[in-house]
């Protein structure tokens, strides 16, 4: 995620700007749908590079706004937890469940599991595309597909990384004083550090520059 030392994306930025008339041709005509844009929102979500369509979207992740600006340091753990657990953005930390980003931030937990609706998503690359996130069904899983044939790869930003990371069975050990400091920034595109004690699920980020009225 940004964070107040790393320059802003102009990409980014221009891609706001876009009307909603410039989202419209990107599904049916059909359809005739319309989007508002709106200021950049963040989905975590857990799928393979190459798949277009698939369930579980129960399971992706929602930040509203930017987590990284509201980050901690992980190397700020003991001051966190002096201080209650309570970042100085108001967000509350939780030991047994925590976030981590390509800047070495703790993160805000996202909300989980994505409000159904169509979306605008970019990877801030070359894809524009949209995004339809089903309802749950009756076993509670969540359909989406991306329009055009266009794969989560296509519309990941390759600079964002983020994880969740929970302690091991058995294990006590799993806190942010474990984290590697000397790995980041992460490279665009590669994974997570491993942290002693935890288990780790890498997620990819999309950008929401869109949402369907």
């Amino acid at each position: 995620m940004s964070v107040p030392d790393h320059p802003t994306v102009l990409s980014r930025r221009s891609v706001l700007l876009m009307s909603a008339s410039l989202f419209t041709p990107l599904i049916p005509a059909q359809a005739a749908p319309k989007f508002k844009p709106v200021q950049t929102q963040f989905i975590a979500a857990l799928a393979e590079p190459g798949a277009t369509s698939g369930t579980g979207a129960e399971h992706w992740g929602l930040w509203t706004v930017d987590p990284g600006p509201r980050g901690e340091r992980s190397s700020r753990i003991a001051e966190l937890l002096a201080a209650g657990g309570i970042a100085r953005a108001g967000w509350t930390f939780d030991m047994s469940d925590w976030w981590l980003d390509e800047n070495g931030l703790l993160m805000e937990h996202p909300i989980y599991g994505m409000p159904p609706g169509r979306y605008v998503v970019t990877g801030d690359r070359e894809a524009v595309t949209v995004l339809t996130v089903h309802a749950k069904d009756a076993e509670g899983k969540q359909r989406w597909e991306l329009a055009n044939a266009t794969t989560i790869h296509d519309v990941t930003h390759l600079r964002c990384r983020s994880a969740r990371y929970k302690p091991s069975a058995g294990s006590a050990a799993c806190t942010p004083s474990n984290v590697p400091q000397e790995l980041f920034r992460i490279a665009p595109g590669a994974t997570m550090p491993p942290v002693s004690g935890c288990d780790k699920l890498d997620y990819t980020v999309l950008f929401i520059v869109g949402i369907e009225e």
